[in-house]
């Protein structure tokens, strides 16, 4: 997908909300376990019932490789649906790998051409040479982990080398490689005040921003510091809204949470002359 359908899907849409398709069977509704495909059929609800708000869906590839083949099947199953029925829909597959050049190019592949999905999360620690291959893909985006929200974000990624923090050394490098307009980056919406630093080096790229809701960032602090004349931000919620409720009304429950998230982005969107 180009950046520029998903700029007017934002406009649409009136909303930069992702929501992360973390399925974990052990907290779906129970009456699902019923279903041949529990996995699918909770993610074609959440999907069915939250479409109207976001603008992507990002499922976390570990809760799916958790189930063996059953969970593959089930994230094929999602990616068709999504592709089929929602193809204006932004794709994320949170997979965060990184691997020697060949393996790369494997793995761009797996995502990109077999899943067909819009862009794939990527550990930068192993260098151009793992990165580049990902970038080849024409209208596929690459989206470079730079600052995470968990707690050991700070065992490294704000660690000094030579001047300054290993995470704007990151930052810094990844702008000299190929194709540097399919690349985005993850910033955790807990590391809200770094946004503007961060800002500074990469001014204009798109941020998958995890970490408001369950996680305690705070969405309004994440647009002051990090959103752009074109919205830049793409700010997830996974528990916060797929678990809103564990019972027959979780569809409902789900809507409701992504709606109260799109109405504070929109807010967001006409404070900064996104939207008229």
């Amino acid at each position: 997908m180009k950046i520029e359908n998903l700029i007017s899907q934002i406009r649409q849409k009136k909303s930069f909300l992702c929501v992360g398709l973390d399925t974990d069977l052990d907290k779906i509704p129970k009456h699902l376990l019923q279903e041949d495909d529990p996995i699918f059929a909770f993610n074609k609800a959440i999907i069915d019932a939250t479409h109207s708000f976001c603008v992507a869906y990002k499922p976390n590839i570990a809760f799916y490789e958790a189930y063996g083949l059953k969970g593959w099947k089930s994230l094929e199953r999602t990616m068709e649906y999504l592709n089929q029925n929602h193809p204006e829909i932004f794709t994320i597959a949170d997979a965060k790998r990184g691997d020697i050049g060949n393996t790369s190019t494997r793995y761009a592949k797996a995502f990109f051409e077999t899943l067909n999905f819009d862009s794939i999360t990527i550990a930068p620690y192993m260098g151009k040479d793992s990165v580049e291959p990902f970038l080849d893909f024409e209208d596929k985006h690459t989206i470079l982990l730079a600052l995470t929200s968990n707690q050991g974000a700070f065992d490294f990624q704000t660690k000094i080398v030579g001047e300054e923090e290993l995470f704007k050394e990151v930052l810094k490098v990844s702008k000299t490689y190929q194709n540097t307009d399919r690349l985005m980056y993850v910033v955790g919406a807990t590391k809200a005040s770094y946004l503007a630093e961060i800002r500074k080096i990469v001014p204009q790229s798109f941020f998958l921003v995890p970490g408001v809701g369950a996680q305690g960032g705070s969405l309004e602090e994440v647009c002051q510091y990090g959103i752009t004349e074109n919205v830049g931000l793409l700010v997830n919620s996974s528990r916060g809204i797929l678990y809103a409720s564990n019972g027959e009304d979780y569809m409902q429950a789900a809507a409701e949470q992504a709606k109260k998230l799109q109405e504070k982005m929109e807010v967001e969107l006409k404070r900064i002359g996104f939207l008229s």
